[in-house]
């Protein structure tokens, strides 16, 4: 089963690896360009302005499904990418920030445990505290581009700009309160030098709600295609505009569920977190090579179930800073296929449609799509 488990290609082929590939390109030192963006034809000689534009939730193999309806995004010059484990947006979005594995890092999940002082941390609504830059210190990518002469403008909902998350890995530069496409568009086609990035939540919330494979999802990502084909029509030749994702999605019907609550031995466990394709479950010291037995058993193939020794050893999150070791559950469940570990600890998460978090190729492959802009600018 563990075979199913593959380290993504941290270094050369993930979503971690786009803004120093970016930063590159523009002429910043000190980071490589692991994805030969200066090789593509899209990018050919250096840009004046690079565009990162992360659409949430649009995974690599359900935008095949319907490429036909997104001309402008099949015309693009494109590659598959993987994104980071597990397969969702605070730490797909830390991992673009920081250019680096979970492991690096420390944002391990949609809810972890944070061990210095014993509370649980859900980085899609971070509150004041823990203080963000203690959480996760190193420097973004933005910060270094800043810190080269390079400007950057991060361009994103207004609610956005003051979040922990924001705060922790996506710091830097100059922030555009946008909470339109209009106004996004805009902003993008403002942009004159240096690097921009911008964020578009619409397509995941409807993969959650409806499921990929639903009329609204196909709607959702037409919107998406007739987006880029504005911001192209008005950015010049000079402007690079680079299209990627965080996480692909998967539907789970209600046949799929399984109470983690439920499992043999389940009252030797302290908490449950991650999200319904990816628990951290903390448990009873000394208790996890048992639970991880039973439940390997009672789950069969529907799961895959892991000490967080074996997950830091397999290398799914990349090489691992002890510190942030002990963030991992003690013992991870990873679904396979459509199941859904639900749990009372995210009733309203555990019913969704559309889930993410686990490492199945649905969920894990991303695009990166490149094109020059076709208008004067």
């Amino acid at each position: 089963m563990t075979d199913a488990l593959p380290a993504p290609p941290y270094g050369s082929g993930t979503l971690a690896d786009v803004l120093p590939s970016v930063a590159r390109l523009l002429g910043v030192h000190g980071y490589p360009d692991a994805l030969d963006l200066a090789g593509s034809d899209a990018a050919g000689a250096s840009p004046q302005a690079v565009t990162v534009l992360l659409v949430d939730g649009l995974g690599w193999w359900p935008w095949q499904g319907a490429i036909d309806s997104t001309p402008t995004l099949a015309a693009m010059t494109r590659r598959r990418l993987s994104t980071s484990v597990p397969s969702t947006t605070p730490t797909a979005l830390a991992s673009l920030g920081t250019g680096m594995p979970p492991g690096a890092h420390g944002i391990v999940g949609a809810a972890f445990r944070l061990p210095e002082d014993d509370s649980f941390l859900h980085p899609l609504s971070w509150p004041d505290g823990p203080n963000p830059i203690a959480t996760q210190p190193e420097p973004t990518v933005f910060e270094r581009v800043v810190s080269s002469g390079v400007p950057v403008t991060r361009i994103g909902a207004r609610a956005y700009e003051a979040s922990g998350l924001t705060r922790a890995v996506l710091r830097g530069g100059a922030y555009a309160g946008c909470d339109s496409v209009d106004e996004i568009v805009d902003a993008i086609a403002g942009h004159r030098a240096g690097l921009a990035y911008a964020y578009l939540p619409d397509l995941d919330r409807t993969g959650h709600v409806h499921g990929v494979d639903s009329h609204e999802w196909r709607e959702g990502l037409v919107a998406v295609e007739d987006m880029v084909t504005r911001i192209l029509e008005r950015l010049g030749e000079d402007h690079l505009l680079v299209v990627t994702a965080d996480h692909g999605m998967v539907d789970c019907p209600v046949s799929a569920r399984i109470r983690v609550e439920g499992l043999p031995g389940a009252d030797r466990v302290v908490a449950i977190a991650g999200e319904p394709r990816l628990r951290h479950v903390y448990c009873q010291p000394g208790t996890a090579p048992v639970l991880q037995m039973s439940w390997q058993e009672a789950l069969g193939e529907r799961a895959v179930v892991l000490t967080r020794e074996e997950v830091i050893a397999r290398g799914l999150l990349g090489p691992t800073d002890p510190d942030y070791a002990d963030r991992v559950g003690d013992i991870v469940i990873v679904a396979q296929g459509d199941t859904v570990l639900v749990s009372e600890v995210d009733p309203i998460v555990s019913g969704l449609v559309g889930q993410h978090g686990s490492v199945t190729e649905a969920e894990m492959d991303i695009p990166l799509l490149l094109a020059r802009g076709s208008g004067h600018g």
